[in-house]
C-alpha cells in the first residue's frame, strides 16, 4: 500500500491509533483498577499519554508523505493537532460519561467503544486541517 495515498495512511493511522490506544487503555486500567481513581480522571490521564505518542508516529510515520500544512511552524503544529485531540478527549469523556455515568455500561467496554468513535474523528481532522495534500502534488 502506497504510504502516500489515503488507504495506506488510514491503516498506519489505525497501526498508530492502536499502539497509542495500548498505552491510553494500560494507563487507564491501572489508574482505574489498581489506583482506585475515578473513571474519568483515570481517562483523561491515559489520554494525554495517547495523544503524544500519537503527535509524534503520524509526523514521523503515518503522514510522512505529506505537505505539513504548518511543517515550519511545529509549536503551532503540535496546537492544532493538540487542539484536534481536545476535542477528541471532550467526545471520549462525553461518550463516557454518557455510556458509564447513564448508561451504566461497563467502564473498560465503554473505553473500548469511545475509543473507536474518536479515532475516526482524530484521524478525519487531522488529516483536513494539517496533512491535506501530497509532498509530490
Amino acid at each position: 500500500m502506497p504510504r502516500g495515498s489515503l488507504r495506506g495512511q488510514l491503516v498506519r493511522y489505525l497501526v498508530t491509533g492502536g499502539l497509542a490506544f495500548a498505552v491510553d487503555y494500560g494507563l487507564f486500567v491501572l489508574c482505574y483498577d489498581k489506583f482506585g481513581w475515578h473513571y474519568l480522571l483515570a481517562n483523561l490521564v491515559g489520554l494525554v499519554a495517547g495523544l503524544v505518542i500519537n503527535y509524534i508516529m503520524s509526523i514521523v510515520w503515518v503522514f510522512s508523505e505529506c505537505k505539513r500544512v504548518l511543517e515550519n511552524k511545529k509549536t503551532a503544529e503540535f496546537g492544532v493537532f493538540a487542539i484536534v485531540g481536545i476535542a477528541g478527549v471532550g467526545l471520549n469523556q462525553l461518550l463516557m460519561y454518557l455510556m458509564v455515568g447513564n448508561l451504566d455500561w461497563n467502564a473498560k467496554v465503554s473505553k473500548i467503544v469511545a475509543a473507536a468513535l474518536v479515532l475516526m474523528w482524530n484521524f478525519g481532522a487531522r488529516k483536513l486541517m494539517l496533512f491535506r495534500e501530497r509532498k509530490n502534488a
